[in-house]
């Protein structure tokens, strides 16, 4: 008998926001170290991953909706192929094919997976993994990955829980509702997450305020001004060039971030800012003042729902200050900018709103998606995957990277991931508005490695404190007390497009 179920409005808004020039597919590269049995290898893959019933499943059209339905034609063979790469077979040769594939949709009919085994790849192999967005977010494919490798009890991921029945009815679907203005029940799950951090309210005065930060958050997203018009926006063609970058250890970066008293993540995106300032100055382009719009998923799974699939994860719109030319001017702007966005209420809306797009018909989603992605320029995660050695039907995981789907018009896609105590930074972008990624790449390390150098440069902490304005200003706020939300601004004294909160 054939099991189905109702695929979950957030996940259809991600199956339905899929276009020919930007597919709607996580795509990962793990390299291995050999010896790799790599009959041994296919097997277990097979194995492992049809124990998650979702990859039997096709996504199916009914007149009720979408729905996961068992793919009563399923060939493991469509789904687990292997290759050899031509010429040398190398790390330039993996990135061509792993770009080709991004820019390959899967099959419609089928289970939306697809692995490819790449055979003797510097003396062990390789996998590139493409799973659609719909099936899950980066850090259910973390999950998933890990119900592949040795060793790790994988009796989680052999149960799907159902989709919630409506709720959310009340103050929160009041407040949120005609703003979106969709169907009643559609932001069930932000209405949640908002309702759990708002249960110690004091007073319905409070009540009220909260509920009004949470319109204005959402009119912000909707009504935000264009970031810069640089070469990396444009009309995208769907092919799609792969790069990332050699690994760097993240004992170093935690030392520099935590002697310039901002975080990892600070860190890694004034790197990021960096790279994207020496490419246009590259091409000949003016930086000055320049601002790439990045959206970035933040993770909101409750911690028991680390081990499901579906997508929970809302976005915030992230300012990248790459017209500044001081690395540490970068940091510390950084720094403030994302302080400021630590009390937002962006990821629960946009959560919400995801979800209330996946109830509207298809013109309202690309509506309102065309007024948000048409005013960013990338796509930017960060995922921290699992800081143990790994090891995948008896071999050694080397290397894990992946690279995010972009929507609409985007044409970047920066992935971050840590694993195994190193980081690396990945890139995807369109053939027709960057066609070369890896010059971005290669600046990214030396990126980190200046910062590296004005800490030991500037060893002592005053004297970087008074460059950046992180490490050694005492807080003056009393305690208890949330930090005052200062608005995101392009350059120091110039006036912020964010609205205050």
């Amino acid at each position: 008998m054939s099991n189905s179920e109702r695929m979950a409005p957030v996940d259809t808004t991600w199956l339905r926001m899929e276009r020919p020039t930007n597919l709607m597919v996580i795509v990962g590269v793990l390299v291995l170290a050999g010896p790799v049995d790599t009959g041994r290898l296919e097997t277990t893959l097979a194995k492992r991953i049809l124990a998650i019933p979702r990859f039997r499943q096709r996504a199916e059209t009914r007149s009720t909706g979408f729905w996961w339905s068992d793919d009563e034609h399923f060939d493991i063979a469509r789904h687990i192929k292997r290759i050899r790469l031509p010429g040398a077979g190398k790390k330039a040769e993996l990135e061509t094919f792993v770009g080709d594939l991004a820019s390959t949709p899967l099959d419609p009919e089928h289970p939306r997976w697809q692995f490819h085994i790449i055979e003797d790849y510097e003396g062990g192999a390789a996998i590139v993994a493409r799973i659609h967005h719909a099936i899950g977010d980066g850090i259910a494919m973390i999950g998933v990955l890990l119900s592949l490798t040795d060793g790790h009890d994988r009796q989680t991921w052999h149960k799907q829980k159902p989709m919630p029945q409506d709720g959310g009815h009340g103050l929160w679907a009041d407040l949120i509702g005609p703003v979106v203005g969709t169907v009643e029940g559609g932001l069930r799950r932000s209405i949640e997450v908002l309702r759990s951090s708002l249960e110690a309210a004091a007073s319905p005065a409070q009540v009220l305020r909260e509920g009004t930060n949470v319109a204005a958050e959402l009119a912000y997203l909707t009504l935000m001004p264009n970031d810069s018009q640089t070469r990396f926006k444009g009309v995208p063609s769907g092919s799609k060039c792969i790069a990332w970058s050699d690994p760097i250890a993240l004992p170093e970066v935690k030392v520099v971030s935590n002697t310039l008293g901002c975080s990892i993540n600070d860190m890694l995106l004034a790197a990021v800012a960096g790279a994207l300032n020496g490419y246009l100055t590259e091409k000949g382009d003016k930086t000055k003042g320049i601002e790439v719009r990045a959206l970035v998923p933040v993770n909101l799974r409750p911690p028991d729902s680390e081990h499901e699939l579906g997508n929970r994860f809302g976005i915030v719109a992230v300012e990248l200050p790459v017209g500044l030319q001081n690395p540490l001017s970068r940091v510390r702007e950084i720094h403030r900018r994302m302080d400021a966005l630590k009390s937002s209420y962006e990821p629960p809306v946009t959560l919400g709103l995801l979800e209330a797009l996946g109830y509207a018909p298809q013109m309202v989603q690309d509506t309102i998606f065309e007024l948000l992605l048409s005013r960013a320029t990338a796509v930017m995660t960060n995922v921290p995957g699992p800081q143990v050695p790994l090891f995948l039907a008896g071999s050694e995981i080397k290397q894990i990277m992946f690279w995010v789907p972009q929507a609409g018009n985007i044409g970047m896609g920066v992935s971050i991931l840590s694993f195994n105590g190193r980081v690396q930074f990945g890139l995807i972008t369109d053939s027709a508005l960057v066609p070369d990624p890896k010059t971005i790449v290669d600046r990214f390390e030396p990126e980190f490695e200046q910062l590296l150098y004005f800490v030991l440069l500037n060893a002592n902490n005053d004297e970087i404190a008074e460059n950046t304005d992180l490490g050694t200003k005492k807080d003056k706020r009393q305690p208890g007390r949330k930090p005052k939300q200062t608005g995101v601004s392009s350059q120091p004294g110039k006036k912020s497009h964010r609205r205050e909160r």
